[in-house]
């Protein structure tokens, strides 16, 4: 299951991010979206565990936990079916 979390400190790394879940369960990829222009954390990043059981235990864990500063927000994310695409990136 994919989950988004939210509300990132911006100097969050993605080790970071994979040592906040890994207590939970096992952790595939996990990523921070960074922005193209500046090099620097947009505030948000991705994280997939294979056990759905684990991903709804992480995400009643941490959802709301003060990370740093931030109180982060954790859920599954939502994939939209039947929204057209945009082609060439616009």
């Amino acid at each position: 299951m994919k989950l988004l979390i939210r509300n990132l400190d911006r100097t969050a790394t993605e080790a970071e991010l994979k040592t906040l879940f890994e207590p939970i369960g096992a952790v595939q990829p996990c990523s921070i979206i960074m922005d193209k222009e500046t090099g620097k954390s947009k505030g948000f990043g991705f994280v997939e565990m294979p056990k759905v059981g684990e991903a709804k235990a992480a995400m009643q864990k941490l959802n709301g936990r003060l990370v740093g500063e931030n109180k982060i927000r954790v859920k599954k994310v939502e994939v939209k079916v039947g929204k057209p695409q945009p082609e060439n990136g616009t």
